[in-house]
């Protein structure tokens, strides 16, 4: 029998799948290139290329993750997007370090450096057994959980931030997306975020929540050229950063990838770990030479695929076409980013939940007894949340370690790493408890 991860569905239920999944990504998908550009003071025009070029290479690489060229792609339904783990370092190296030309250099540098050291890093798998991976994909689902919290409350910096009405909105998203999954035929509860999310955002428009009267001020066609803001300068400062960026990438990167293959039931032997980061790695350079920034795969379709049980890596792979589409038809952009925050924020909490409910059923085949798997589960949790509960906790460190531990996901990730050695491996005691 074909897996359910290689299993090709009908083109129309395929097609409304892969939409669903650029839909519940596009909000994250945009935001890097607007915090960067808007961080950098970049005119209209310039921030409306960068979202452009990021959609079409989030596509390319998306399918790269899903098809596989040779020795690149993990083969599994990924979705891939601009990693938010380099907001703070590109920003400062776009306002005070060379621009957005020494940015891609860096992004460049960083994302061959990906391509060759995959292989070694595919082979620290051994250290990532159910304690890890269970508390990675918790993690992720927690800390993902408030900014699902914000879409829904009209998503920060709205002058309509936590009016009474976004909420509501969001709710009823909610409320529509469970009832379909208890309620509604198994065809129809598998599209029920995308179903969701179109019937949100049609009731929205007459309360004001959103308009299309900017769709037509887009361009029809617009093509992302190598090199567009100049040919990229090497700065050390600049590049040492992106690469700390990119390690701590490849460790969230992992953490989905064992994700999603618990979730789609599939063996993730070194090698095709190895080939996932590898994606990742030529996604980024790409993403330096086309006008972008550093890829990784998306948390927040880890958890669409739990919720809708759809599998298969074609239908993701549909998604990375859209994209493609998306970033040479930017009217087609404008279109989906009509979609209303708090509708977003409805179904990201539903999707966001099932990543964490996934990471609990991962760790429930964990013995906590007689050893220190509870401590360890505890204190990465705890310090994973930190940077959520208190934003600015470590704006006076050192930067290298801001790149770290500002994202929770990141900090969680390395403790939790970091504990498992500590406490069943360090000087041989590695215990069998701990699967």
């Amino acid at each position: 029998m074909t897996h359910p991860v290689d299993q090709r569905l009908p083109l129309p239920q395929t097609a409304a799948l892969g939409l669903q999944h650029v839909l519940a990504m596009y909000a994250g998908a945009v935001a890097v290139p607007l915090i960067v550009g808007g961080a950098m003071k970049l005119p209209p025009a310039d921030l409306a290329y960068l979202i452009n070029a990021d959609l079409l290479i989030s596509g390319i690489a998306t399918l790269i993750q899903c098809v596989g060229v040779w020795r690149f792609g993990v083969r599994l339904p990924i979705m891939q997007g601009c990693t938010f783990a380099a907001v703070t370092p590109m920003v400062l190296i776009g306002t005070t370090g060379g621009g957005l030309p020494a940015i891609y250099g860096a992004v460049i540098v960083s994302g061959l450096l990906v391509v060759a050291v995959a292989p070694f890093f595919s082979k620290l798998l051994r250290f990532f057994p159910p304690l890890v991976t269970g508390t990675v994909i918790t993690i992720i689902g927690i800390t993902l959980l408030p900014v699902a919290a914000k879409w829904a409350a009209g998503g920060v910096g709205s002058p309509t931030y936590g009016e009474p009405r976004n909420i509501a909105l969001a709710g009823a998203v909610l409320a529509f997306v469970i009832a379909l999954h208890r309620f509604a035929p198994p065809a129809l509860a598998r599209v029920a975020v995308l179903l969701g999310i179109v019937i949100g955002t049609l009731v929205a428009i007459p309360f004001g929540f959103t308009d299309f009267s900017h769709v037509g001020e887009a361009d029809l066609i617009g093509v992302s050229t190598p090199f567009h803001f100049g040919l990229p300068t090497f700065e050390v400062a600049a590049v040492v950063s992106m690469i700390i960026v990119m390690l701590v990438s490849m460790t969230e990167t992992t953490g989905d990838f064992i994700a999603v293959a618990e979730i789609t039931e599939s063996e993730l032997p070194p090698g095709r770990l190895a080939d996932g980061l590898r994606a990742d790695g030529l996604s980024t350079a790409l993403g330096g030479v086309f006008n972008t920034f550093p890829y990784t795969a998306f948390a927040q379709n880890v958890g669409l695929v739990g919720l809708t049980g759809v599998k298969s890596r074609w239908v993701v792979a549909v998604s990375g076409g859209i994209l493609v589409l998306l970033g040479l038809v930017p009217v087609l952009g404008a279109i989906v980013a009509a979609v209303p925050a708090a509708v977003l924020g409805g179904a990201g909490i539903a999707m966001f939940g099932t990543v964490a409910a996934t990471g609990i059923r991962t760790l429930s085949r964990v013995s906590f007894t007689g050893n220190a798997n509870l401590l360890v589960v505890a204190l990465s949790i705890g310090i994973a949340l930190i940077p959520l509960g208190a934003e600015g906790v470590y704006d006076k460190f050192p930067h290298w370690f801001q790149i770290i531990m500002h994202s929770g996901i990141s900090a969680g990730c390395v403790a939790v790493i970091l504990l498992n050695l500590l406490f069943n491996h360090v000087g041989g005691r590695k215990r069998v408890d701990q699967t």
